[in-house]
């Protein structure tokens, strides 16, 4: 039954056959795992912010829509209040010219 080598023995034995074009080698590797990890990063950072950009957009549409109905409701109650003051305001002038004396 022969042993296998660890992964460390592994290494080291491919260093002391290769020597400094293995140590370029895992340099190399090192730099182009780095450059993916952060291209990715950077990409997922850019969609997410991307993303929230558009929620942000759609929220603030919605609370204008929202704001839009609110004034128009507060236009029609107050459009109301004036007209039921402009009615009672007659409604007592009638009742004061009718009896004058009272």
């Amino acid at each position: 039954m022969t042993l296998k080598p660890t992964l460390a023995e592994q290494i080291g034995d491919a260093f002391r056959d290769h020597g400094i074009t293995a140590a370029i080698g895992v340099w190399l590797t090192f730099v182009a795992g780095l450059a993916a990890a952060v291209t990715r990063k950077a990409f997922t950072n850019e969609a997410l912010l991307h993303k929230l950009e558009q929620e942000l957009e759609a929220e603030r549409a919605r609370i204008e829509k929202r704001r839009d109905e609110d004034r128009k409701i507060d236009h029609d109650r107050l459009a109301r209040i004036e007209v039921d003051i402009h009615d009672m305001r007659n409604l007592m002038l009638q009742a004061f010219q009718r009896y004058p004396d009272r």
